[in-house]
């Protein structure tokens, strides 16, 4: 299927409906918001500002919103006063997201918004991510995912049509080492280093990995850290905000994530990067299952291991075979480490 039928579905999907998006300004939620304007009857965008994103987070989401013509609202959560949060262990993505979509949910239905949905496409489904749970719990609706759309193909249609998105929303907790206690102190240091790099080079993505002592520096372009011997003003500035090392990733930070399966002689397998929880995948595929154990389900083509291998036969093509795993992928629920 190309890019333009896939858009096709998410507009029919969004249309004369009443669109609640919780909306970060990123890719994803910017075309959600920019085609529910042209095609729901009403939209609200939702955002949650918990003091946690890039300084120009709030703003961006104002401007953006703004251009589309459609309602926004922001909510404001102090995560700080969260002690489960604070403790960052291995889960903090779900308990971050549990917060967050509880509040949007409670707002979207009190503005009488009865379709609420966010950004999340296909390929965050082979990616660790175990917040697309609270997606489920609350039944938030997932347009992208029906859709079979990968971020590849969102940045190129946002590219394509000239649609601004900011490349740089990701929460800055992230940048902490599971395990290690968030604070106050490490964001607004961790914020500073990432507006410190992208106000002084071309980067569009920049994220700082706070070490304590130590610090790894990931941008999508080595080049303009390199060139002019920048890399040396950084490394002081750095210093002069308490690291006593700085490393830079040699890896560019790429945003277009895909899926590509390994497919030989009509089979196709994928090593998905989180295990299976067989009882809850089990609860998704109802009639569909031919036969089941603790560890395996088998429904038709296609087998699921609780060890997060998926693995299908019998498929003549590659993209038969893909399109199977993009439809299996949505009813997968992964355990939380």
């Amino acid at each position: 299927m190309n890019l333009e039928n896939k858009i096709n579905i998410v507009e029919n999907i969004l249309k004369d409906k009443k669109v609640a998006i919780g909306f970060s300004g990123g890719a994803d939620s910017t075309l959600i918001a920019y085609l529910a304007s042209k095609v729901a009857k009403d939209t609200l965008a939702i955002t949650i500002n918990n003091h946690l994103f890039p300084s120009d987070f709030i703003e961006n989401t104002k401007r953006t919103t703004n251009s589309f013509k459609i309602k926004h609202e922001i909510i404001d959560i102090d995560f700080y006063q969260d002690e489960k949060f604070l403790s960052n262990d291995s889960s903090r993505c779900y308990t971050c997201r549990n917060l967050m979509y509880s509040k949007i949910k409670e707002l979207a239905e009190k503005r009488g918004f009865d379709f609420i949905c966010d950004g999340n496409n296909i390929s965050d489904l082979v990616i660790d991510r175990p917040g697309i749970l609270i997606t489920y719990k609350n039944k938030f609706n997932t347009p992208f995912i029906k859709a079979k759309l990968t971020s590849k193909e969102i940045h190129e249609y946002l590219n394509k049509n000239n649609i601004p998105y900011s490349r740089s929303t990701t929460c800055l907790a992230t940048r902490i080492p599971t395990d290690t206690p968030t604070t106050k102190e490490k964001i607004n240091r961790i914020g500073y280093c990432e507006d410190y790099i992208l106000s002084n080079t071309q980067c569009e993505i920049v994220k700082v990995r706070d070490l304590e002592k130590y610090s790894i520096v990931e941008v999508d372009n080595l080049d303009e850290i390199l060139k002019d011997d920048k890399f040396k003003l950084i490394n002081d500035e750095f210093k002069r905000q308490g690291f006593k090392n700085v490393a830079l990733n040699l890896s560019e930070l790429d945003d277009d994530e895909f899926i590509s399966i390994d497919y030989n002689d009509n089979s196709f397998s994928y090593q998905l990067p989180y295990t299976i929880n067989i009882e809850n995948t089990m609860l998704q595929l109802e009639n569909e299952i031919i036969s089941h154990s603790k560890e395996n389900i088998t429904v038709e083509n296609i087998e699921i291991s609780e060890n997060g291998l998926v693995k299908g036969s019998n498929f003549e093509t590659y993209e038969d075979a893909l399109d199977a795993f993009m439809e299996i992928l949505p009813k997968l629920r992964r355990n939380i480490r």
